[in-house]
């Protein structure tokens, strides 16, 4: 029985508060806060039992500090901004209270997505006897475990991984994002990197594709390579690794207006001066697209994120895929979201509920590729997020 706190009322807020409702055992107190408490007063009012709501700016650790002392949670679970990661770690630090997240941090003035940050609060931490983990959300998150697990029951040596993700889902808008608008368009517009030959290579956004066919009749999807933050830590984890890449599907309307909006510099994160005031023109942008949390009514179809895996296997090549097929419509009458804020807000949860049974522990800060996968992996198939694995 633990008392936990949940920082940021968007769509995967939502989900993460709905799954932890699911399990009173381990959460016995629930508390959802954020910047705009009527966003958590509204998710609260269709939850299956009462949970505590407050206002918090999760950019002041003041204000943090005195939400955990009257709350008092032994967790504190961010699904807020990748901007305040470091503020709500200070925060967890002060109050005695672990840290889980879905997203490394990232400054706001630079589309930079390095764990570094978060990395150098390992000493205190660990000092402190509190652990905090990082990425609890699919990719990051069950992708590492995913990894783990392949190399734990399957894998001597693993040399290649591929991280492959698809929406197969449309949400019959002329454009949007299946998440927050500002991260997803600096995740999607920067260099592309990969890890081969022991260096990192870059590439230009969006100028590297494949053709890679889905499993369980989704089919043959353009796939493009790009950068995302669990390449570094699995590479870090992993020294045997050759090569690692990370590869998502785009639809040709998506593209089409990326293109657009970038050519007229709406994705910018330069400030300019409109009227005597600075504003951001990504944020902006923002302001005016759809909220993805509004999405879930008007999404149908699939998504399928998974590990497509080479290496040794008691001496011999072994080819590995495993992966999550999540249907849009199903996530939208369990708790009310479409799958990517699902996909992302079940293993949110399921960190959580690690971490306050003690199925892992430990001091310091940690991926979630240096635990244990098994029990992880246990409660992916209980909760929502059943897996496959095949070998190829």
């Amino acid at each position: 029985m633990s008392r936990v706190l949940i920082i940021g009322a968007g769509g995967v807020g939502s989900v993460v508060v709905h799954k932890c409702c699911q399990v009173p055992e381990v959460f016995s107190d629930i508390m959802l806060a954020s910047r705009t408490k009527s966003k958590c007063d509204a998710i609260a009012a269709k939850l299956p039992r009462p949970i505590k709501t407050a206002r918090v700016d999760a950019d002041r650790v003041d204000e943090l500090v005195t939400l955990m002392r009257e709350f008092k949670p032994e967790l504190c679970i961010n699904v807020a901004l990748p901007y305040q990661d470091l503020t709500i770690m200070d925060a967890c630090l002060a109050c005695g209270v672990h840290y889980v997240d879905t997203a490394n941090y990232e400054p706001r003035d630079e589309a930079k997505f390095e764990y570094k940050w978060q990395w150098d609060y390992q000493d205190r931490f660990k000092k402190a006897g509190l652990m905090a983990l990082l990425g609890s959300g699919f990719d990051p998150g069950v992708t590492n475990v995913f990894t783990a697990w392949a190399k734990k029951h399957h894998f001597d040596e693993i040399h290649e991984l591929d991280i492959i993700d698809c929406n197969a889902g449309d949400h019959g808008q002329p454009f949007a994002t299946n998440f927050n608008p500002e991260i997803n368009i600096r995740e999607v517009t920067a260099p592309a990197r990969h890890w081969e030959g022991g260096k990192w290579l870059e590439t230009p956004a969006l100028s590297t594709a494949e053709e890679f066919d889905f499993p369980e009749g989704i089919g043959p999807r353009k796939i493009y390579l790009m950068y995302h933050e669990e390449l570094e830590s699995l590479t870090r984890h992993f020294s045997g690794l050759r090569k690692a890449r990370f590869w998502m599907t785009f639809s040709d309307n998506y593209l089409r207006h990326l293109e657009v909006l970038q050519n007229v510099g709406m994705t910018s994160i330069e400030p300019i001066d409109y009227n005597g005031q600075q504003i951001v023109p990504l944020q902006f942008l923002k302001a005016v697209l759809p909220d993805p949390a509004s999405l879930g009514p008007l999404t149908h179809g699939r998504t399928c994120i998974g590990c497509l895996i080479k290496g040794i296997k008691e001496g011999r090549e072994k080819k590995y895929y495993v992966y999550n097929i999540c249907d849009h419509h199903q996530c939208f009458e369990e708790v009310g979201a479409q799958a990517v804020s699902y996909t992302t807000g079940v293993p949110a949860m399921i960190g959580a509920m690690m971490l306050l049974t003690g199925a892992w522990s430990g001091a310091g800060v940690f991926n979630m590729e240096q635990l244990d996968p098994d029990p992880f992996m246990e409660k992916l198939n209980l909760h929502g997020l059943p897996w496959t694995e095949v070998i190829l």
